[in-house]
Parts: structure tokens; sequence; C-alpha cells
């Protein structure tokens, strides 16, 4: 048993159906993640990997199977199903994760006005407070973070500060998780390689006594080969509904199999067709 293995369960998926109609996208779907891991999770278009981030994050609820996630709420964060918690108890456990959308999901306003609105809503914290989380992370991410920077509006952002503003605000709550969905699409390759490089740092650097405790723990979906050269992450890939490879990158990137291999070798032209819908 690694390291790793001993480290204690973040998110447990076992048995998840999900289809839409007759079309099945997931079709008993088990994979579980552990603290401190980086893990990518890769497919063609439309095999499930945006579907099966959803019902982690509770958005979607499967057809069958549990999802069960790491509950913060108590001292040694066991495991707790999805489908047993309420509402309030599925957002205080959110609390605890930070999200970076595809499309980076920016408020119209300004960058302090993104930062701002989740530690208001949900620590209730006073605006010095909120002032001071927003230079660090913003620091933490390569941003300014002078007065008029928290002053610019969201629309004449570049897309790669746009990400880079989309982490920071996760990270102002201070996540035990960090879920990432394509967080390069549509970047120049110099953006990109800026953003796989923050994800890295911003894993590594954990928060409070994420060292001791195991780290925090990074999940991608991604059709990024670079991404994959540059973090070696852990590779789960979906397939027709399931789970076709679950391994470290040098395995993925060195395996034959008639499934893993074409579509290793697709990955750029499925990232560009990404690019291109964004």
């Amino acid at each position: 048993m690694t390291e790793a293995d001993r480290q204690p369960l973040e998110v447990r998926i076992e048995g998840l159906k999900k289809a839409f109609g007759d079309h099945v996208v997931l079709d008993g779907v088990d994979v579980d993640i552990r603290r401190g891991e980086v893990v990518a999770i890769v497919g063609g278009s439309g095999c499930g990997k945006t579907v099966l981030l959803s019902h982690i994050l509770n958005q979607m609820q499967p057809d069958a199977g549990s999802v069960q996630v790491a509950d913060y709420r108590q001292a040694d964060a066991p495991l707790a199903d999805l489908a047993d918690l309420d509402d309030m108890e599925i957002d205080d456990i959110h609390t605890h994760w930070g999200v970076v959308f595809q499309r980076n999901a920016l408020f119209s306003g300004s960058v302090y006005d993104n930062i701002e609105l989740w530690l208001t809503e949900i620590k209730d914290m006073d605006e010095d407070a909120i002032r001071a989380i927003a230079r660090d992370v913003l620091t933490a991410v390569a941003l300014p973070a002078d007065d008029d920077f928290l002053e610019t509006h969201t629309d004449s952002l570049s897309g790669g500060m746009a990400k880079r503003l989309a982490v920071a605000r996760a990270l102002s709550m201070k996540p035990k998780i960090i879920y990432y969905d394509e967080p390069t699409t549509g970047l120049d390759p110099t953006s990109s390689a800026q953003i796989h490089d923050l994800i890295m740092e911003t894993h590594d650097k954990g928060e409070g006594d994420s060292a001791k405790d195991g780290g925090r723990t990074t999940v991608i979906i991604t059709h990024d080969k670079d991404l994959l050269y540059r973090l070696h992450p852990r590779v789960v890939m979906i397939y027709e509904g399931k789970i076709a490879f679950d391994g470290p990158f040098k395995d993925f990137e060195a395996s034959n199999s008639p499934i893993t291999r074409p579509y290793f070798e697709l990955m750029p032209v499925l990232h560009e067709r990404e690019a291109a819908g964004a």
C-alpha cells in the first residue's frame, strides 16, 4: 500500500448511473478520490466527465448508485452520502470546496464584488477582513492587489486574468478540495501554461494544517494533454459510461489500449474543439 492509499477518502462514487432519456451517460461508475491527490478526469466529448462532476457537486441526482463526500463539519471528516443530506447540510459541506468553472462564471461587477459575495453571504465577514483576504488571494494567483484593480470591472479582464480571478475567488474560501472544469479552454498556450503552474502551486500550498492532514485535493475535468504532461496527475478516463482507465499519467501515456490510445492522440483536437465552442 502506498502513502497515497493510506490517505482518507475525499470522494467515493459507487455504481453511479445516469441517463437522459434513452441515452446512457454514466453506466455504473466507481471512483475513489483520496485526500491530497491531483486527479484528471478525461474522455471524449459527451462521455460524461461534466455529468460526473455535476453529481459530485450535487447539481444532478443519480438514477442509481451513490456519491459520498468528506464531511468537514465533523473532526475526522467521515464520508457522507449526498442523498442523505438536506440542502442546508450540503451548503455547509460546500463551504469547504472551491469550484472553477469552464467559463469562469464571474459575476457582473468588479473584481472585489466577485471575491466579496461568498465571504459576505457564507462567512458573514466585514469589509476589512474581506479586503485583506482579497489582497492575499489575488497575490497568490499573481494578479494586482491594489485598490484600483479591486475596483476593475470583470468585463475588462483578459481570458487569462479572468481565469486567475476565478481561481482566486475559489481560494478565498480556503477550500479543502478544488474542482476545475476545463480550466484552460479558450486560453492561448502561454496563458494555459501559467494556469497549469497555478493549479499545481495552489494544490501544493494547501491551507492551514494541510501538510499534516493530507493536503489539498485537486480534481480537473480536461482534454488538455499539455496539462497532463506538466502536472502528471492520476488519470481517470471515462468511455461509454464506464471507467476505461484509472492510474498514473505515465501509464496512461504509455498505454496501447485500443480505447485509451486513440483518445490520447486525439486530445489536442478535442481541446481545440472545446475552445471553438466556448
